[in-house]
């Protein structure tokens, strides 16, 4: 593996509310009638407001929703990212506000913007600001959520294509072996107070996954799929293939040890929440 770069550690976490604002009395809502609601409650340059994004697809527990993905890229030299949308000025309400907001990506049809990432206090976070100055890589935390990661990484260090190569084989003794093989991390968390929580999967699912839908398409590459790793419930962190998790016939899902709810992160649904605004300047 080349060198690695090193960051800064990051200096701990803010304390947020556990209520979730959740999106259950929109439930009967259709995707036409929310993006209509969403450009009329946003609040100016805060986001916020009905929103409709993609997320890993919530299949029990307690979690209203799924968790939102993140779309992937890698660079030229192997190196995995997160996009992150357009940032521009536009006029809300006789204001200009700066969002990040990228309509129909990559010719998806699909408008992905900074609100997806609006719940569970992470809308107050440095990285969520549309403005915050980031590379936008996945890198390895200090205490990772797989052994691999201890043996290929230290703190800081990017996540890199050449560490998956055994994805077909990896396992940590939990669930079916081969499935694919994971990662968690952070992004857009340097020189930050608060860390965004991610995990990363590739897998052949994937690859199979994004040959017939144009959001995967454009929003996974190379069979890597990727989420913001917050429990929708009460912002728990998950995890794929976690111990425990068979006990919940969750071995082969992402599984929050705290209320027991799961997601299949091969099951890509829109989903329909309200989003806070994010705190203004």
């Amino acid at each position: 593996m080349s060198e690695r770069d090193k960051y800064p550690a990051e200096s701990g976490r803010r304390r947020f509310v556990k209520g979730v604002v959740g999106g259950a009395a929109l439930a009967g809502v259709g995707a036409t009638g929310a993006t209509a609601i969403n450009s009329a409650t946003q609040a100016a340059g805060a986001g916020g407001g009905s929103t409709v994004a993609y997320a890993i697809e919530n299949t029990d527990g307690p979690a209203p929703r799924g968790m939102p993905q993140i779309p992937v890229e890698i660079d030229d030299e192997g190196y995995l990212r997160g996009v992150w949308p357009e940032v521009k000025t536009v006029d809300q309400q006789g204001i200009q506000v700066t969002i990040a907001e990228t309509e129909d990506f990559k010719g998806s049809g699909v408008t992905y913007g900074s609100d997806w990432f609006q719940f569970c206090g992470v809308e107050s976070y440095g990285g969520i600001d549309p403005e915050y100055d980031s590379d936008n890589y996945f890198r390895s935390g200090g205490s990772p959520g797989y052994e691999w990661q201890n043996e290929a990484y230290s703190e800081g260090d990017r996540l890199h294509v050449d560490d998956f190569e055994d994805y077909q084989d990896w396992s940590n003794g939990v669930g079916t072996d081969g499935l694919g093989k994971p990662a968690t991390g952070r992004w857009r968390s340097e020189d930050v107070e608060d860390v965004i929580p991610i995990q990363v999967i590739k897998s052949d699912r994937v690859m199979e996954m994004a040959q017939n839908d144009p959001w995967l398409e454009a929003s996974t590459e190379e069979g890597f799929i990727a989420w913001l790793n917050k429990c929708t419930h009460f912002c728990c962190v998950p995890q794929f293939k976690a111990e425990g998790s068979a006990k919940f016939n969750a071995e082969d899902d992402v599984y929050c040890q705290c209320h027991q709810s799961v997601y299949n992160p091969f099951s890509i649904v829109e989903t329909l929440f309200i989003a806070r605004p994010r705190p203004t300047e």
